[in-house]
């Protein structure tokens, strides 16, 4: 195998050379309006990267000068190179130059000794970054269009978000206070951490997509970030629209709100794995239930597939709604734990019906971490998820009936309404098997 290791290797490196020489001449100008330059594709980034590797090679019997010495005349033909095309007028950036020059490094890095365990570490490695390179290189249009659509408060919260995980977080100590003994501030950190990351990651796709690309997209994408937003989005749409719109609106709303139960099942798998096998069972009957009146619902919306109604969503992370959630969520584990040591179970069967009217990913949590502690019968605790699930269902389907008026809301609070059913009975078998 040593015998062949060059060769393969070259070989690695001509194929991630190739690789992006073929997206950039793929990408390359119109010569014909001479407006930008073109710096080469599938020829000159293998020869490139081939250039590299050879470099390389020599460099294990003369040593790493000649890397240096190479590099510095790949460097030069790129200034030289740019410099020209800015004297010429051309309207020029430095993505080419760049993925030239990481090319080059990765024909180095293929032919390098040393730096890998094993020859498909490296391999792995080289492949890895070249696949990385050619779509970050490929999806321009795309990226330009989703830059497009943040605003300068969208940048703002992701680099909260981002701050408040790798500095903030961390840094919180990791000891319960307070009464009862259930305050963990490096918890509290982290669970509001996972509900911001999870709105957050929808709101992206939101702006990624546009809400506008579909009443489907819309709803479940949607889901992510908040159920009841759709809700009262297409409730508003709804009011007074042909019967063909009510019923896509009425989807969207079903949709997001099935995507709530799958977010309840993903944050109880997170904070407590072993209480999911029970509380999957009535979050997924329920799930489905929503998504099986769903279709039927999108068998009925032929004329209304293709549009989707403009949803406004508000960024879900900012440092000012964390703190609002922390304290939210402090406030329901501590009531939550308060209402189960002094009223027993119907304690924390009211505190999951009052808590889930505004939030259901504050009780869910909540119980989730008190079953975690052994403060809480796991019985009692999938027993308050759905209790909060329900009056939170509930809740939407009064404002789709206020907001979008009787003729939408009946469709919306039947299916609700069979879905808790299907739930209660999910939730009956689970005890009784």
């Amino acid at each position: 195998m040593d015998t062949y290791e060059p060769f393969l290797s070259l070989g690695l490196a001509l194929a991630a050379g190739f690789l992006i020489g073929q997206e950039r001449e793929y990408s390359a100008p119109d010569p014909r309006e001479g407006k930008e330059s073109f710096l080469g594709g599938s020829r000159t980034y293998p020869l490139v990267s081939l250039a590299g590797a050879a470099s390389a090679l020599v460099a294990r019997q003369f040593g790493p000068w000649l890397l240096l010495v190479s590099l510095v005349a790949v460097g030069a033909l790129l200034v030289v190179s740019y410099a020209g095309d800015v004297r010429k007028g051309y309207s020029h950036g430095l993505t080419s130059e760049v993925a030239l020059l990481l090319s080059y490094l990765l024909g180095v890095l293929a032919l390098t000794e040393g730096v890998f365990g094993s020859p498909r570490v490296k391999v792995l490695t080289v492949a890895g970054l070249t696949v990385v390179a050619t779509l970050l290189l490929s999806m321009k249009p795309v990226l330009h269009a989703f830059i497009g659509r943040l605003q300068r408060r969208d940048v703002s919260a992701g680099v909260q978000l981002l701050f408040v995980a790798v500095v903030v977080v961390p840094l919180l100590p990791d000891a319960t206070y307070g009464p009862l003994d259930v305050l963990n501030p490096r918890q509290l950190g982290w669970l509001t951490l996972l509900i911001a990351g999870i709105g957050f990651a929808g709101y992206v796709a939101i702006q990624a997509l546009g809400s506008r690309r579909g009443l489907v997209v819309t709803g479940l994408i949607g889901g992510l970030v908040s159920s009841t937003a759709v809700t009262l989005s297409f409730s508003g749409r709804a009011k007074g629209a042909p019967r063909e719109l009510r019923l896509g609106c009425a989807l969207a709303v079903l949709l997001a709100s099935a995507l709530m139960f799958a977010r309840v099942m993903v944050e109880v798998a997170v904070v407590h794995p072993p209480l999911l096998r029970l509380v999957a069972v009535p979050m997924g009957a329920m799930a489905l239930t929503l998504l099986g009146a769903g279709v039927l619902f999108y068998r009925q919306t032929r004329e209304v597939r293709g549009e989707g109604a403009e949803v406004e969503f508000a960024n879900p992370f900012a440092l000012g709604s964390a703190f609002k959630f922390t304290l939210l969520f402090a406030g329901v584990l501590l009531g939550a734990r308060a209402a189960t040591e002094y009223l027993g179970r119907s304690g924390a069967y009211l505190a999951g019906v009052l808590a889930g009217l505004t939030d259901v990913d504050a009780i869910t949590l909540s119980m989730a971490k008190l079953a975690q502690g052994g403060s809480l019968p796991e019985a009692v605790a999938v027993t308050t998820i759905f209790l909060g699930t329900v009056s939170n269902t509930l809740a939407k389907g009064v404002m789709a009936t206020v907001v979008g008026g009787w003729s939408f809301g009946r469709w919306v609070l039947l299916a609700f309404g069979a879905t808790l059913a299907v739930g209660a009975l999910a939730l009956g078998t689970t005890y009784w098997l």
